[in-house]
């Protein structure tokens, strides 16, 4: 039996691959990350603070704080502070490219 043969597609010729990856985005700064840290622990924590505080009146405050960081935490790291850094790299993108749309002018 005949080994199966695979066909490539023919290249078109005069066309050259010319797609260059894009660079990808530079890393926050430090002070970019130290505000969205603050944007997402902040909100979060005064959040849970409210959610729980009828709750947890009764336990002493080392209590009232492990519980508020072992659910504040995994929301924050977990949740939040990829979806700020998301969003930072998406306005990073398009900084980028208007800046390189405005040096071709």
């Amino acid at each position: 039996m005949p080994a199966p043969t695979t066909s490539a597609a023919p290249a078109t010729p005069g066309v050259a691959a010319t797609a260059v990856p894009a660079a990808p985005a530079p890393a926050p700064t430090v002070h970019h990350r130290a505000l969205y840290t603050w944007l997402a622990v902040y909100p979060t924590i005064t959040l849970a603070s409210v959610l729980t505080a009828p709750h947890t009146t009764h336990l002493p405050v080392y209590l009232r704080t492990g519980l508020l960081v072992t659910l504040v935490v995994p929301v924050v790291v977990y949740g939040l502070m990829p979806a700020l850094l998301k969003g930072h790299t998406a306005a990073a993108g398009r900084r980028a490219a208007r800046r390189t749309r405005l040096a071709r002018r």
